[in-house]
């Protein structure tokens, strides 16, 4: 079974700050015990906001946006999922996925620029860069949202990655969300952002490595071994039917949290029908302690995943949840190592009261 390294253990009643690994990356955190803060240290009194004007992504004004490449219309039944070109926008919906003004990556030239991707001379960053538009409703954030609505932003995630995924020019499809101004969301709106790149990132791309490593030395996912052994620490927030919910060992941030699925998959195309409720319930549930534990701060998540066919038995697709409710400074950006005032297993344990507390819809 892994196990986690341990550095420098901790004598009865003595604090000291420890230096932990992550599981997979080469990547250092102090978890600084001897200045540790509780949780709702971190909570701060929210401003009133004021309200956003023609918000480019509320109903009524879609004309301000380019036309959606995929859109949930109500229909008898069900969902009907459409299209917009030209001038023409749909009215009445309930998700949009439009284009973004101001991409990072965009999408080739001309059909040729694919046959050379494996050269990668573009010249600019080819790629699709997309905005999820959660809902119709400017502040129906996942934390508040109900729970139907979320399964359709899971759905929505599906068929994005599904289509990106198939396009030769593409190797990963990066999932994400901006919660708060600080967290870099510049529209209040409930959105996510879809960024499909001609390369697998770095952190993803260290990740599969040491995944496929781990496979290839025990025969076994490391990813399924992590969660069986994390659900038997205090570090453990949520263990449900399908989901695993925890506070990884060498956290990086304050109250970080992941999710990861109990079934071994590449990425989430082949969720059921129930695995996509429960994944929409658990990340309803956790934002919704996060919201509450520390009165709706700034986050960030990010779906890790593989779509390449090499990693498809070694890794292990999961969501993880980045609070930001610290400033990284001088010695954190100039060696990679990170300083957390918040220990994993206090987080989990606030968490998971919070969750416990929580009154269930």
């Amino acid at each position: 079974m892994l196990q986690p390294p341990v550095f420098g253990k901790v004598q009865a009643g003595m604090a000291h700050n420890e230096l932990r690994k992550d599981y997979l990356l080469n990547r250092w955190v102090v978890i600084a015990t001897e200045r540790a803060r509780r949780p709702t240290d971190f909570a701060k009194n929210k401003t009133e906001q004021p309200k956003t004007v023609n918000c480019p992504l509320c109903p009524g004004n879609e004309h301000v946006t380019p036309p959606a490449m995929l859109v949930y219309l109500p229909s008898e039944g069900g969902i009907r999922k459409d299209k917009e070109q030209g001038d023409f926008r749909s009215k009445n919906w309930l998700l949009r996925n439009i284009p973004n003004l101001y991409p990072a990556f965009s999408p080739p030239k001309d059909a040729d620029d694919s046959k050379i991707m494996k050269s990668r001379n573009f010249g600019y960053a080819v790629g699709h860069h997309e905005v999820l538009v959660e809902s119709p409703n400017h502040t129906d954030h996942p934390a508040n949202m109900e729970l139907g609505q979320l399964v359709l932003v899971v759905n929505a995630y599906k068929d994005r990655l599904r289509d990106l995924s198939q396009k030769p020019y593409v190797r990963y499809v990066q999932i994400f969300r901006n919660h708060g101004l600080e967290a870099g969301a510049s529209l209040s709106h409930a959105h996510s952002q879809i960024v499909a790149t001609p390369f697998i990132p770095p952190v993803v791309s260290d990740e599969m490595e040491a995944s496929r490593n781990y496979h290839k030395e025990h025969g076994r996912c490391f990813f399924c071994d992590l969660i069986k052994q994390e659900a038997q620490t205090p570090r453990l927030i949520l263990d449900g039917g399908h989901f695993t919910v925890f506070a990884p060992y060498a956290s990086v941030h304050p109250l970080e949290f992941w999710i990861v699925p109990k079934r071994h998959t590449p990425n989430f195309l082949s969720l059921t029908k129930e695995e996509t409720e429960a994944f929409a319930q658990t990340l309803k549930t956790t934002l919704k302690a996060l919201k509450d534990l520390v009165n709706d701060p700034p986050y960030n998540f990010g779906i890790h995943l593989a779509i390449n066919k090499d990693a498809q038995d070694s890794y292990h697709w999961h969501l993880e949840v980045y609070p930001k409710l610290a400033i990284w400074a001088g010695f954190e950006k100039s060696t990679g190592i990170y300083i957390n005032t918040v220990t994993p297993e206090t987080a989990a344990q606030e968490l998971k009261k919070t969750i416990q507390q929580t009154p269930t819809d």
